[in-house]
């Protein structure tokens, strides 16, 4: 098997050509630094078999960098029996300084300017036959998201690696940034575009400080709303769904004993399919839709904008970009983190991961805005407004993110913000059916799988403690009783704490063991009626200090299960784990004690 190795810069296209001749499903994103891992993967090409290693995406062999030295040291190995530069036709200036990089290693090159099609409708026309001759090396052309070129590129592979293998061209490696200007001058002719134009205006637009960041909160809060309006009906059928299919097994379990069935009705299935029924729809429209913004090219406008904000934090401007992942799952965000190269800056963006709230909380948050704060009114203007205090809820989150990782930066991580290159890439048409195939496995089903993995367990122990009784009182009782004197302390009761802790599995189930606490039930209670809801709530002592602190101790606590256990899989420490689950609690218990403590103080609770 011929191995051919792919190179270039991010934001090229590497992986999306790299999909394309081999079939494979590889995740592909429109902002730089997605591809952080060696992948590979076969294709046959007339009756020959070729397998392509898709190396990390560099702006130089260099090596400052992890992925640098990856792609470095495996094409000066020489395992590879031709290596494919791949380029970008809007950019190539800069995308030679890399190609010359790599002809000073090996001579067994192929140069590949994809996105041909961008190029011609920003007005950019490149000479490929020229480029060819001053290189020295075979040039072709392609559009690999249209898949347009690939068979002349599969032809070309096959020449090159059946063809001796020439001498690596003499090129003093001083003089790089000089030829690569020099080369592209020659080969590449463009004239100003209407598109490109209209691109420059939008770019000026989306990265102004005056309007960058008040654009970029409307488009994320139109985003949640869209989220939490639409989850409502998918959710609604899911639960109606597993309450049949609940109907099914009761009637199986009929002959089984009580505590038994209980158990497994009871405790296991029903926090399980909880779990799904609220967490997948809510999943299944956020990620599609942020991976749109990501193939869109808008997420590294935001991380431009929040650049300065984590630089003053003296973190890595990328941080922005793994916190808009944490939207949807925290876990999520914890796994993004892999774009920072920094491992000092990687670990801070993971310690205050769960510091922005995923979709998990939004149930919770939502319930209790609606509730006290909207006056449990219904309506365009009620759901805009309490769209607007959940996206003050998320800016709050967000200056929590930003004061934890100064505070990180300043005690046990110590250091300075690292320089990085930030590609602005061109706005490109969202390719749809691929972004609702790749959000759905890449990062939809694969959370919910970790979530179910935990959330089975977790709903036998949820249901012992409410249905096991010592002196005929059930141990979720005295729990609750237990940590009630600590837990007014804050705001709270002994029974929000304790639903906080038996919702570590998944936040989703933190406000319905509220409710099964509060009514002693013995299983999972949902409530379709706010009104009644708030009844409840209302006789049961709670106030709007009580829901305010409910929302701060939602908002800042310590992570999920899932994402607990993606911390310690990415770390590999216990230590960090600890530290990440300990910083936000204590930042919510803090939080929770001062405005707890004032409102008592100015008699206003």
């Amino acid at each position: 098997m011929r191995r051919v190795a792919l190179a270039g810069n991010p934001n090229v296209g590497k992986s999306t050509l790299f999909n394309a001749l081999t079939g494979l499903r590889q995740h592909t994103g429109n902002w730089a630094g997605k591809t952080v891992a060696t992948a590979k993967g076969e294709y046959t090409f007339e009756g020959e078999e070729y397998q392509l290693i898709d190396l990390p995406g560099t702006y130089s062999l260099a090596a400052h960098s992890q992925e640098e030295a990856v792609a470095r040291d495996y094409i000066q190995s020489g395992q590879a029996d031709a290596v494919v530069v791949v380029c970008d036709a809007t950019c190539l200036e800069r995308n030679l300084i890399l190609v010359l990089q790599v002809l000073e290693l090996t001579g067994k090159v192929l140069v590949c300017v994809n996105l041909m099609d961008e190029a011609k409708r920003l007005g950019v026309d490149v000479d490929l036959p020229a480029l060819s001759k001053r290189l020295g090396v075979p040039v072709v052309g392609a559009s690999a998201g249209r898949e347009q070129g690939l068979d002349d590129l599969r032809q070309a592979i096959a020449v090159l690696v059946s063809a001796d293998a020439p001498a690596a061209p003499e090129r003093a490696p001083a003089e790089r940034v000089t030829l690569a200007e020099r080369y592209a001058a020659q080969v590449v002719h463009s004239a100003e575009a209407g598109r490109l134009r209209r691109q420059r205006r939008l770019d000026r637009l989306l990265t102004s400080k005056t309007t960058g960041i008040p654009l970029m909160l409307l488009l994320f809060g139109l985003v949640i709303w869209l989220t939490v309006a639409g989850a409502n009906v998918p959710s609604a059928l899911l639960t109606e769904l597993f309450a049949r299919i609940g109907t099914v097994l009761e009637g199986w379990l009929a002959p089984a004993p009580a505590w038994l069935s209980g158990l497994l009705l009871d405790g296991v299935y029903r926090v399980t399919t909880w779990v799904v029924a609220v967490m997948l729809p809510p999943m299944a429209i956020f990620f599609p839709l942020f991976t749109l913004l990501e193939d869109l090219g808008y997420l590294p406008r935001v991380a431009f904008v929040m650049d300065h904000a984590f630089q003053k934090a003296k973190t890595c401007g990328k941080q922005c970009l793994t916190m808009c992942m944490s939207l949807g799952c925290n876990a999520c965000g914890v796994t993004g983190c892999r774009i920072i190269d920094s491992p000092r800056e990687r670990l801070i963006a993971i310690l205050t991961s769960s510091l922005v709230p995923c979709n998990g909380k939004f149930p919770t948050l939502i319930a209790l805005i609606t509730l006290f704060f909207v006056g449990g009114r219904t309506g365009l203007l009620a759901s805009l407004e309490g769209a607007a205090l959940l996206l003050a809820t998320l800016v709050l989150g967000v200056a929590g993110t930003l004061a934890c990782s100064r505070l990180l930066s300043a005690t046990v991580l110590k250091g300075m913000p690292s320089s990085f290159a930030l590609e602005l890439p061109p706005f490109r048409k969202p390719r749809v059916g691929q972004v609702i195939v790749r959000s759905m496995l890449d990062r939809t089903l694969f959370v919910l799988g970790r979530a179910v993995s935990v959330a089975a367990p977790a709903g036998a122990v949820i249901w012992l403690t409410a249905n096991v009784t010592v002196g005929g009182v059930s141990l979720l009782t005295h729990c609750t009783g237990f940590l009630d004197p600590f837990a007014r302390l804050f705001g709270l009761d002994g029974v929000i704490l304790m639903a906080f802790i038996l919702g570590w599995p998944a936040n989703e189930i933190v406000l319905p063991v509220m409710l099964m606490a509060y009514l002693a039930t013995g299983s999972l209670v949902e409530f379709d009626d706010l009104t009644a809801l708030g009844q409840l709530l209302t006789q049961h002592g709670w106030t709007w200090l009580t829901a305010c602190c409910t929302m701060l101790f939602s908002l800042f606590h310590w992570p999920c299960s899932t994402t607990c256990l993606t911390i310690y899989k990415e770390t590999g420490s216990v230590k960090w784990t600890a530290l990440s689950v300990a910083l936000p609690t204590m930042m919510g218990l803090g939080l929770c004690l001062i405005l707890a403590t004032a409102a008592r103080l100015l008699g206003l609770a």
